[in-house]
């Protein structure tokens, strides 16, 4: 009897903890708003260290971001984002974004006319430092057996 109220209890804790997943938590509509607009990549730095090549988002190295060019619409959580630099690829597609109240960027890169549901992947990033002119996503990555932040530098572009 012991057994089976014991299995009983662990069942019910087990059940009851719910895990939260960054795409089901609540939208933190004031950093959206501050968001939205045109902005332009400045700067992509990493924590310590430039003597290695980051693939950003899965299209190109990461210096290939500087100078792309974004575009966040908050009441829609759609958006765009173009690489522009010479020696680059070329790339255009539509985005579709939102921050949750962890201060987390949640983004998915779709190819055209691609619904955003049918996108398994996506990208976590924190959002820092923002002000109404300029905000920094950061994402930690593994060196080495080392944890390194990238930071992408976002300045308003009006």
């Amino acid at each position: 009897m012991k057994k089976i109220i014991a299995l009983v209890i662990i069942a019910i804790l087990l059940f009851s903890c719910k895990t939260t997943s960054v795409t089901s938590t609540k939208l933190d509509r004031k950093s959206q708003v501050e968001i939205k607009g045109n902005w332009v990549i400045s700067a992509v730095t990493f924590g310590g260290s430039e003597y290695f090549k980051v693939n950003s988002f899965q299209i190109a190295d990461s210096q290939c971001f500087v100078g792309s060019t974004w575009k966040f619409i908050s009441n829609n959580n759609k958006g765009e984002m173009a690489l522009t630099k010479t020696d680059c690829p070329t790339f255009s597609s539509p985005i579709t974004w939102f921050v949750n109240n962890e201060g987390q960027f949640v983004m998915k890169i779709l190819d055209a006319g691609e619904k955003a549901k049918k996108v398994r992947e996506g990208y976590v990033l924190n959002i820092a430092n923002q002000t109404p002119t300029s905000f920094q996503l950061t994402e930690n990555i593994n060196v080495g057996g080392k944890l390194t932040v990238i930071v992408y530098q976002f300045q308003k572009n009006n």
